[in-house]
């Protein structure tokens, strides 16, 4: 390996996952980006407490919605990664999903996100986190629709 190549920091790429199926496209389709290009993968999972009207709505005692988001990020990535050689590292989060995926994006060569196909009424009333990077993003965005 020569001595420019070992200076050189390895690419990255940001992935957003909820445990939905266009989630999970989009790690699949991030991790085959990375085995192509030689990047690491960098799985984020973003959650927020519930809210209903404004107001938070009470959990069950004994929910931990961290711990939660966790085992789902990690049953993403084991059903994902297969054996690759990929790096994929995990990342939970508390916070709005979109606003996470733009901070762990400031230094990323790429950002990977699903597209629940939801129509416009649906994004206009519940946003759209695939919208809001593709707007706001300090790197290039791909939009990964379920299926792909």
């Amino acid at each position: 390996m020569e001595e420019a190549d070992r200076a050189r920091p390895r690419r990255r790429i940001v992935v957003g996952v909820d445990g939905s199926p266009a989630a999970r496209s989009a790690l699949r389709w991030a991790i085959e980006q990375a085995k192509a290009t030689g990047a690491d993968v960098e799985a984020v999972y973003a959650w927020k407490y519930p809210i209903s009207f404004g107001a938070p709505v009470p959990l069950l005692p004994g929910v931990d919605i961290a711990a939660e988001a966790g085992t789902a990020l990690d049953a993403a990535i084991a059903a994902a990664e297969g054996d690759t050689g990929v790096t994929v590292t995990r990342l939970v989060v508390l916070g709005d999903p979109a606003e996470a995926l733009l901070r762990q994006s400031a230094h990323a060569d790429l950002l990977v996100v699903g597209e629940h196909g939801r129509d416009e009424v649906a994004r206009a009333m519940l946003g759209s986190v695939s919208q809001y990077c593709v707007h706001h993003a300090p790197c290039p965005v791909v939009v990964v629709r379920v299926g792909t």
